[in-house]
């Protein structure tokens, strides 16, 4: 085997579930798997410091960024660092809590081998958050596809073949949402079913608000086809209005059903409603083409920017 696999590990104060992650990804893959695995990390500008000997005994990398970028970013970020200057076969994208189980590196890559030519994500059969979190996500997803028209299942866990790697860090989307970037793009994807893990130390930085951003930025990334249904459906509602208005003024005008003055406010509100759903769709819409003008944040090219140095354990 000569494969050379990058695992790009963004990472904000998680130095304790990292330690944990990286032994259990050596206990859990084959030492022929585990002799060709080099990390980068990406530091998120930790507040917490933490000294690269402190991993020696692994083959690691960890990027210190000159400011705090988010976790999204900051994996934009760290695949550049990887395509332009450094030489890898695959790389790996996974979280540093442990909830992207270190035993599935193994699945994920012996699938690679079958699907060469793809990007390969791990589709969430199981999920280990509350009743409550899943209750949201299933919301999330749901406008996400009314939205967008396309349908999301995973997170950022995944692997990426060379030529792959090489073409998604020119997609400018990656640096709001990573798998949305993806979808994007039009690249090959796939997915397999995998059991999403627990946090190994620490608690989460993410709540709501995070969540719920993080949700919006995955939509932004398909903001003009967003802007355009939002056109469409603003158009189907007012010709439903019209229609609704036409059947008010009839029984209006035919019977005694109505009492006075309630006709003139149902139709007025209505129309006043749809009318300004429409003309917010519409400027949205025009905003966005307007936007797409406009040059572009590349990963490839600006990831220098932010890096303030890379510290080596080899």
């Amino acid at each position: 085997m000569t494969e050379n696999i990058k695992i790009l590990i963004p990472l904000y104060n998680d130095w304790d579930a990292l330690e944990l992650l990286l032994t259990k990804i050596k206990h859990s893959v084959t030492s022929e798997l585990f002799a060709h695995l080099n990390f980068v990390i990406v530091d998120d500008c930790s507040s917490i410091e933490c000294d690269v000997n402190r991993f020696g005994s692994y083959k690691l990398e960890i990027i210190r960024l000159h400011r705090n970028v988010s976790h999204q970013k900051a994996i934009a970020l760290g695949l550049s660092y990887i395509t332009k200057e450094t030489e890898f076969s695959k790389v790996v994208v996974m979280d540093s809590d442990g909830e992207d189980k270190p035993e599935d590196i193994q699945r994920l890559y012996e699938a690679s081998l079958q699907t060469p030519d793809k990007i390969i994500f791990a589709k969430r059969s199981k999920r280990s958050e509350s009743i409550a979190f899943r209750f949201f996500y299933v919301i999330y997803k749901s406008i996400f596809v009314l939205l967008t028209g396309k349908v999301i299942e995973f997170g950022n866990f995944s692997i990426i073949p060379n030529r792959l790697a090489g073409k998604l860090t020119y997609v400018s989307e990656i640096w709001n949402h990573f798998p949305g970037g993806i979808i994007r793009s039009k690249l090959p994807y796939t997915s397999i079913p995998i059991e999403r893990g627990t946090r190994l130390a620490g608690n989460s930085k993410m709540n709501f608000i995070s969540l719920v951003l993080h949700g919006l930025s995955a939509i932004s990334v398909h903001l003009d086809t967003t802007a355009a249904r939002m056109l469409i459906g603003s158009l189907i509602l007012m010709v439903a209005s019209i229609g609704v208005a036409i059947v008010v003024t009839v029984i209006r005008l035919t019977t005694n059903w109505a009492s006075p003055g309630w006709a003139t406010t149902l139709v007025t509100g209505a129309t006043i409603i749809i009318l300004q759903a429409f003309l917010s769709s519409l400027f949205l819409l025009f905003t966005v083409l307007n936007y797409r003008t406009q040059k572009h944040f590349i990963p490839a090219i600006d990831y220098k920017d932010f890096i303030e140095k890379v510290d080596r354990t080899f």
